[in-house]
C-alpha cells in the first residue's frame, strides 16, 4: 500500500510543476478589445467566448460588462490580436484593440 502511495505521488509530480508556473509561458500575451455591438447580457458574453476560445493560441478569455471589453491571453507565436481580430468578425462583432496600458494592467 505505500508503495502503490509513494507511486501515485511521484506521478503527480509533474502536473504540479505545470500549475506552478499558472500554465504562463513567455510566448505569452494579453490583449484587451472593446466590442461593437456592445455587449448587453450573459448570453453575448458566451458567444464570444465560446467561440473565440477556438482560435488557435487562446489560452484564457475574460469579458466584462460594465467596461464593455473582452481580455484574451495567447500564445504569440501561434496567433496575433489581428488574427482575433478576425475571430470577432466571423461571429458577428467588430472588435478594436485597447491601447491603454491601464486596461492591460487590470488584466493581469
Amino acid at each position: 500500500m505505500k508503495k502503490l502511495i509513494f507511486i501515485m505521488l511521484l506521478a503527480m509530480l509533474p502536473m504540479m510543476a505545470v500549475s506552478a508556473t499558472n500554465g504562463k509561458d513567455d510566448n505569452s500575451k494579453t490583449v484587451v478589445f472593446t466590442v461593437s455591438p456592445k455587449m448587453s447580457c450573459k448570453n453575448c458574453e458566451n458567444k464570444i467566448k465560446n467561440n473565440i476560445r477556438y482560435e488557435k493560441g487562446v489560452s484564457r478569455i475574460a469579458t466584462d460588462l460594465k467596461q464593455q471589453t473582452v481580455t484574451i491571453t495567447y500564445d504569440s507565436e501561434k496567433t496575433n490580436s489581428e488574427n482575433l481580430s478576425k475571430a470577432f468578425r466571423k461571429i458577428g462583432y467588430t472588435a478594436k484593440e485597447c491601447k491603454t496600458d491601464a486596461a492591460t494592467e487590470k488584466a493581469k
